[in-house]
Parts: structure tokens; sequence; C-alpha cells
């Protein structure tokens, strides 16, 4: 495993967060978790995060907007979506800006962590200079 191994879970149903945390820490990733896209922006480990696994459907700032959000500062971070609610209008602007997966939340947990292991084999992203 790579050293820029720190992901991001940014969902409001904490349950999600609590058992991809778990998950993903088993296979030694350091892991942050957030309940809203707000709460990330505002975190200290946004210039450290090296994927965000982030849900479609949230109050305030949806996934696909955040995804927006960090493109526009010039953040190049991989980014997974998974939804409870997966449609074809919202898998295809996710992925046609970037977005290197899109699941289902009743996706096996092998399609995810396959998608987290691509992401953090990617070089890093070049980091926007204040």
């Amino acid at each position: 495993m790579r050293k820029r191994s720190s992901v991001s879970v940014i969902d409001d149903d904490a349950s999600f967060r609590v058992a991809t945390d778990s998950l993903l820490r088993a296979r030694g990733y350091t892991v942050h978790t957030f309940d809203s896209a707000a709460a990330f922006l505002r975190s200290s480990v946004l210039d450290e995060t090296s994927c965000v696994i982030t849900d479609v459907k949230m109050p305030d700032i949806s996934g696909l907007e955040l995804q927006t959000i960090l493109r526009s500062q010039g953040r190049s971070v991989p980014i997974i979506f998974i939804t409870a609610f997966p449609e074809e209008s919202a898998r295809a602007r996710a992925l046609r800006e970037g977005a290197i997966g899109f699941l289902s939340k009743a996706s096996d947990v092998s399609s995810l962590l396959k998608y987290v292991e691509t992401a953090l084999a990617m070089p890093p992203p070049a980091r926007r200079r204040r």
C-alpha cells in the first residue's frame, strides 16, 4: 500500500460511514469520516485526502456539487460515488466530470475496494497553490 492512503468518506448515513470506516481501516487505510460535504470542505484533512468516497444525495451540498467545488478549486482528488438511489443521469454526470467509480450501496464490498485501490494507485494530484 502506498504512503498516500488517506481516504475521506462523506455520507449523511451514520451506519454507512461506520461500516465503510471499519472496512477501510481493516485494510490499513487512514480514514476520515464526515456527515456532510461542508464538514469535509472545512476540515484540516482536505489537502491530505488521497481518495474521496461520497454519497450522491446529501442535504445542503450533494456529492455531485462537492465534485464541482473540488474541481473548481483545482483539486483533482479521485472520487468514488456511492448511492442508494442510482440514477443514470447522476452516474453519467459524475463519470463525465472525472469520477473513477459510481456504485450502488447494494454493491459488493470488493467493488468498492477495487475502486479505492485504483484511486490510490493514481499519481498524486497537483496541489493548488494558495
